[in-house]
């Protein structure tokens, strides 16, 4: 696994802080959460005190171990209010680089929103509490759900209600998809 520390030092702000605090409490120390996620003790500490910065991989492995998404540890990361953000095309997101993942809303928002680009693959299972709408830029992607296969191309949508248990992947490598999900609390809670 890919562990990197963050350029000049700083990882995007507050997000050793949300897995720390996710991690206090569910009352599990750093080596349980390393044997839950496959990662080292001394890089989840290193993320934790915001000296390096996971990839969006690494990131979702920590979630796991966490019994968390990759989306609620970003979007508690940053818990600022903004009536409005502007966040630009290259801009850091506080993410090493690991295959095309970049957070389009920073924030704890009842919506999240990430942009995929490149392969991706349907090695993993997704269910959110939350409703979610997948749009296909560009390229084409595949996705299971609920039993059956649907096959999205260049400006197709595809909208799960909260719950649907999913998998997806891109079937051409210039793939661009969106993915927009709501969560099912306030930003408030």
């Amino acid at each position: 696994m890919t562990e990197k520390p963050a350029a000049g030092g700083a990882a995007s702000p507050g997000l050793g802080g949300a897995v720390r605090r996710r991690r206090r409490a569910l009352d599990l120390t750093l080596a349980a959460v390393a044997e839950r996620s496959g990662l080292s003790v001394p890089f989840l500490s290193q993320i934790e005190n915001e000296r390096a910065r996971p990839s969006m991989r690494s990131l979702q492995r920590i979630a796991d171990g966490l019994r968390t998404t990759a989306v609620e540890l970003l979007a508690a990361a940053d818990a600022a209010d903004r009536s409005v953000d502007v966040v630009r095309a290259r801009e850091d997101a506080g993410l090493a680089s690991d295959g095309g993942v970049r957070p389009l809303v920073r924030g704890h928002h009842q919506m999240h929103a990430l942009e995929f680009t490149g392969a991706q693959q349907a090695d993993r299972e997704f269910t959110h509490r939350g409703d979610e709408l997948m749009y296909v830029a560009d390229g084409a992607a595949e996705v299971e759900a609920e039993g059956r296969t649907y096959r999205l191309g260049r400006g197709d949508t595809l909208y799960l209600t909260g719950g649907v248990r999913h998998r997806w992947r891109a079937t051409s490598a210039d793939t661009r998809v969106l993915l927009v999900s709501v969560s099912d609390r306030s930003p408030t809670d």
